[in-house]
Parts: C-alpha cells; sequence; structure tokens
C-alpha cells in the first residue's frame, strides 16, 4: 500500500514540540496552536459522515498494529490495544454510537491501503459508509498516486477482503463513491427463531462483508421512518440476541467472519420499485446507523436477488430510517463464495468532512479511558 503522505490541507502533530500546526489551500492561513499539557503521544483523527453516520479517520499517535495481515491485525488491537478504541469511539471524546477507521498497512500488492473499523463494542468486519468516506480521504490524502477523472479506484483492504472503491475527481475536488463488495450471499431465509418478549419470528440472514438478520417492523408493529429510535433498538437488539443463540453462522473462507453483526429491520418493500425502501440498521452494543449502512444494503440486495425480486443490474434506492438520507445498491455480477451462490453488489453514496481534532490525555484525569452511558 501506498504511506500516508500530507496533504496540504492538513493539521501535522508535533509531540515533541506539543503543538498542532494547521493549514489550508482554501484561506491561505496557517495557525500554529499549542497542545494543552498530556502524557503520551496525542491522537491525530479527521472526522467525517456518510449519509449522517460518524467516521472517525485515526491518522496518528497509535502503536505499531503487529500481524501478517489485515485479519491477523484486527485480533492484534482487539488484544492489545483495545484501550484506544475506547479513549477515541467513548465519551468525553466520542459518544456512544461514534464509529472509527484505523488505516493500516495491507498484506495485498494491489491494495491501496488496508483498514480496521472499530465500534462501541469492538471491531466489524466491513462497513460501507466507512469505505465511501476512506475513498475520498484516500484521494484527497494522498494515499492513491494520481487520480484520475472522471473516477479515481481505490482499492481498500477490509477485513472481510478486498473492496474496490471509485471515487468521483474533477479540477482536484472529490465527490461521490461508489464501491463493489465482497462476495454478498444469502445464508438463509425463513429461519425461525424465539425472541424474548415477541414470540416467533420469522428472519432471514444474509452476508454483506458482515452477516446480518432481516425482519419487517410490522412484525413488531413499528415503522422504520416513524417509530421511536428506542423502540426500533429494542426489537432489533432483541432479535440480533434470538439469532446468536438459535443459528450457528459459517463463512466459507474464515471463521473470523462467521458472526452476527446485527439486525437490520426493513419497511417489507423487497420488491423491486424505482421507489425508496427503507431500513434501519441496530449493530454491535446496540449501536444505530443514521445512514441506509453500506454493508447492509450490499447484503439486503444479496439476498433480494437470491429471492427473484431484483435482477442484475437493477438499482434500488435505499432509505435510512433515522436520517432519510440515502444509498443506491445493485447486483452487478453472479459470483461464487464457497458452496454459497453470490452477488457482486455496487453501492453509491456520499460522504463529508466535519473536521479536523488531536485528542490528548492526563494521567491523572480518572475517565481519561472513556465511558459509554447506556
Amino acid at each position: 500500500m501506498h504511506k500516508d503522505r500530507p496533504l496540504k490541507n492538513e493539521g501535522v502533530i508535533d509531540n515533541h514540540l506539543n503543538r498542532i500546526v494547521c493549514r489550508t489551500d482554501f484561506a491561505s492561513i496557517e495557525m500554529e496552536t499549542e497542545l494543552p499539557p498530556h502524557a503520551g503521544d496525542a491522537l491525530s483523527v479527521v472526522d467525517m459522515h456518510t449519509g449522517g453516520e460518524p467516521l472517525r479517520i485515526i491518522r496518528g499517535g497509535y502503536p505499531e498494529v503487529k500481524g501478517d495481515g489485515v485479519l491477523s491485525k484486527r485480533r492484534y488491537v482487539r488484544e492489545h490495544l483495545d484501550h484506544l478504541r475506547k479513549v477515541l469511539m467513548y465519551e468525553p471524546r466520542g459518544h456512544y454510537d461514534m464509529y472509527g477507521a484505523l488505516v493500516v498497512d495491507s498484506e495485498l500488492p494491489e491494495a491501496d491501503l488496508g483498514v480496521l473499523f472499530m465500534h462501541n463494542e469492538g471491531y466489524s468486519t466491513m462497513c460501507g459508509h466507512a469505505v465511501i468516506a476512506l475513498g475520498r480521504y484516500a484521494v484527497d490524502y494522498k494515499l492513491v498516486k494520481e487520480p484520475r477523472s472522471p473516477e479515481t479506484q481505490v482499492n481498500i483492504h477490509c477485513p472481510c477482503g478486498l473492496v474496490r472503491a471509485f471515487v468521483e475527481y474533477s479540477h482536484g475536488r472529490t465527490g461521490a463513491v461508489r464501491f463493489l463488495s465482497v462476495p454478498a450471499f444469502a445464508f438463509a431465509t425463513g429461519v425461525t427463531v424465539t425472541v424474548e418478549g415477541f414470540g416467533e419470528v420469522t428472519v432471514d440472514i444474509s452476508y454483506g462483508g458482515a452477516f446480518y438478520a432481516f425482519v419487517d417492523a410490522q412484525r413488531f408493529g413499528l415503522d422504520v421512518t416513524a417509530s421511536r429510535s428506542r423502540d426500533l433498538v429494542d426489537a432489533a437488539t432483541a432479535v440480533t440476541s434470538a439469532v446468536k443463540s438459535q443459528v450457528k453462522l459459517h463463512h466459507p473462507t474464515s471463521d473470523d467472519l462467521a458472526f452476527l453483526y446485527g439486525t437490520i429491520l426493513t419497511d417489507g418493500k423487497d420488491d423491486y420499485s424505482s421507489e425508496p425502501t427503507a431500513n434501519i440498521c441496530v449493530f454491535a452494543e446496540a449501536q444505530v446507523d443514521r445512514s441506509p449502512t453500506g454493508s447492509g444494503v450490499t447484503a439486503r440486495v444479496a439476498l433480494q436477488y437470491h429471492k427473484g425480486l431484483i435482477q442484475l443490474n437493477q438499482r434500488r434506492t435505499f432509505q435510512s430510517g433515522a436520517t432519510g438520507s440515502r444509498f443506491t445498491g445493485k447486483a452487478v455480477e453472479e459470483v461464487e463464495c464457497g458452496d454459497f451462490k453470490a452477488v457482486v453488489v455496487e453501492v453509491a453514496g456520499r460522504a463529508f468532512y466535519t473536521g479536523v481534532s488531536c485528542f490528548v490525555q492526563e494521567p491523572d484525569d480518572e475517565l481519561t479511558h472513556g465511558f459509554l452511558l447506556k
């Protein structure tokens, strides 16, 4: 992969001089701000959002992440550096629904970067909203050699595999991003599980870089665009708990991928239509995705294709029940993943920058390692 090279519009942290220098081409301003008293290296980040879902990209301050590959690096940070995930994801620097990405080296020669995803519970294997944001970031922060118009390809090595992103690029500016998924497939359909408080519930399980359970929100008397978030979270969390305890998942290529990431409640509009279909994803430790969920859209398209509800290259629009933001998705190619008939899915959306920050820790701060309000 290409090493992270400085961009003219950036924050540069000098831990030895306790200062952060911010430069911008757009306003011809240079500021130098001293860092407050702290212990250890400062943690530098770029914050973005995709469809309202945050992404905190970690640029500096992390120790070396050891491992021969991206999956082994994921295991390493979980076992040895998890305290830093909590520092950046939890309050007082983050919040319950914060999401992060740590750029790492990839063992794949064709990859421009590797990435580890993190959230309130741990580390995921795929994140579509993050891939959309990272596509822009990789071009803007010079992680690809030569941007090209009208699109620049960025190969992002996620724990689930290589994901190819294509970033709109014109006159030095980045725009919308689309990506081609890893092989996505329906794992099981019409599975009945016993859900605490709701009795027997029928779900579908599909994989889009991570496994999700899908169920129509109307089964719980809910509407994904109008019901209270708390009620949607409670229903989805109950389904996730039931599926985890009653259904054994497996993935053809790695046991590290064989876990249920969350539950996606839908509006039930799975038949092909030019009108948007809405869903809301509750993942990890009851974390609510503000976007339509890129890997969830991937899994939902694979599920609809498996059921014969859509055809190759029939584009659908997916709307977030939380914010109303939209992604598009379509199956573009039939492939195989072990014994599963799978598809490659194209997902498209937009990401935006929200800021650049530098976080520090003081040794006598009892809350420096972070906390969550549940």
